[in-house]
């Protein structure tokens, strides 16, 4: 009896339950339909007035370029070599004012002062020919590209492109055991080493920090591109015909930079995997939507906070390295300069590694500095030769109208093919500066890393340009 009534009842609630899910899921269906549509409009309106939609649509466009593996590198890279074109053609005027203005004038304004008021040579060649000189070719040389560049790059950091060019070689510096921020600092490095230095702050990983300190210098600042040009233009651009001469000098210039992009991540793989053992760490890398520049701000942020400090610290630096390069050139012994002496015994060793002692003793008076290589080569050269007529005399900076003129004055020195392309490899792969080594020690508080900063490019640079003579002698026969 009681199995045939429980038998309806069931089947009652059953469709009961049924009908009532039908119901209540139409209309739950309905109301959400609803809610959409009403989100959808007010999300449309709002869009509409504020322009956001249309901005984040840009956003993606944008993004799918520059993050993209097929154009995200090549749009680097023009971007790169965009920035570096303006800085050097930019600088090309207001560094020839200020060599007017410092050292064509201001050498001899101060030169016929300090004679005016009856000051003895002993006091004004050090001061004037020597402290000042190195100072005003300092200014001259290093001041308007780091003017221009700073900017520059400041404003591709406010516009939201610097965290996509570390998005792009992340996975590059990740395989070196690096951090993929390191890409930011590297590009930092290309302005000025020093401030490569500084930017590795934010990089969280003291490990990763110290493998972007240590690797900074194979980015050429703009100290040396100077050096690169001027070797690049005499030595191999003469080799290809006229019309394209700067074309192959200019590529050139690039395989240099290039090879210190390579050397990069190789000492960054060396050393994440010896005395900086570790794996690399991942972060969270946040895109920033792009933005509008601020020009006061990047104003202020490039040229304050980074060109005149920067510079400060050069010019500090420059001028007792101007007081040595006047005493070794005017200091005698057994009636021959100190800095004869020197070239004398450097010799030997600059010659087998495709240089020559004027070489190295002029990258070793330069430490402070890397913008007075090229007037202490020449200088030397002259001193050294006893080439008449060129020059102002010894210990006194100079630098020649033309680098038809320059290439003469190195030919008559001995230089080589072979001399120009170590050169450029040495210039690539030395010692940083001083100011970038006062900047490392302030940065890491450690003589330790300080000195391994300065031995590991060192060390790479003896290593390749002897590797390079050795090669060069065995296929030329020379």
């Amino acid at each position: 009896m009681n199995g045939r009534s429980d038998t309806p009842n069931k089947s009652i609630l059953a469709v009961a339950n049924a009908l009532r899910w039908e119901i209540g899921e139409g209309l739950h269906d309905s109301v959400t339909a609803d809610l959409y549509r009403e989100a959808e409009r007010i999300a449309g309106v709002v869009t509409a007035r504020s322009g956001k939609g249309q901005r984040l649509d840009l956003d993606r466009i944008l993004d799918r370029i520059l993050t993209s593996r097929a154009f995200g590198f090549p749009t680097m890279f023009l971007l790169l070599a965009l920035v570096f074109w303006l800085t050097i053609e930019g600088a090309n005027v207001p560094s020839a004012l200020l060599s007017t203005l410092l050292v064509d004038q201001g050498h001899p304004f101060l030169k016929s002062l300090s004679a005016a008021f009856g000051v003895p040579w002993w006091v004004s060649g050090p001061l004037v020919d020597g402290t000042y000189l190195a100072m005003a070719w300092v200014v001259s040389v290093m001041l308007p590209p780091m003017a221009i560049f700073f900017p520059l790059f400041t404003l591709l950091e406010d516009f939201g492109y610097l965290p996509r060019v570390a998005f792009n070689l992340d996975f590059l510096f990740r395989k070196a055991g690096a951090h993929g921020k390191q890409a930011l600092t590297m590009a930092m490095g290309y302005g000025c080493n020093a401030a490569g230095i500084v930017s590795t702050r934010i990089i969280d990983s003291p490990r990763e920090r110290l493998i972007a300190i240590l690797t900074n210098n194979f980015a050429l600042c703009n100290g040396r591109w100077p050096t690169q040009i001027l070797i690049a233009s005499i030595f191999i651009g003469v080799l290809a015909p006229p019309y394209l001469a700067g074309a192959v000098s200019a590529l050139a210039v690039v395989a240099v930079v290039l090879l210190g992009i390579a050397f990069t991540f190789l000492v960054s793989w060396m050393l994440s995997r010896t005395i900086l053992r570790g794996t690399a760490s991942t972060f969270s890398l946040e895109l920033p939507p792009y933005r509008p520049p601020r020009i006061l701000h990047t104003l202020y942020t490039s040229l304050i906070d980074r060109t005149l400090i920067v510079l400060w610290r050069a010019v500090v630096w420059a001028a007792p390295a101007g007081l040595v390069i006047w005493l070794v050139s005017n200091i005698s012994i057994g009636g021959v300069s100190l800095a004869a002496h020197v070239v004398q015994s450097l010799d030997p060793l600059g010659l087998l590694i495709g240089l020559n002692g004027i070489i190295l003793l002029a990258y070793v008076i330069a430490i402070p500095a890397n913008e007075i290589v090229i007037p202490t080569l020449l200088m030397l050269t002259v001193l050294f030769h006893g080439i008449a007529d060129v020059g102002t005399g010894a210990g006194v900076l100079f630098e020649l109208d033309s680098p038809a003129a320059v290439a003469d004055l190195l030919h008559a020195g001995g230089w080589t093919l072979l001399t120009g392309i170590n050169l450029m490899l040495f210039s690539l792969l030395h010692n940083p500066c001083s100011t970038t080594l006062y900047t490392i020690y302030r940065e890491t508080g450690s003589v330790k890393w300080t000195l391994l900063s300065a031995l590991i490019p060192l060390v790479i640079g003896f290593t390749v340009c002897f590797f390079v003579a050795q090669v060069w002698r065995i296929v030329v026969g020379v």
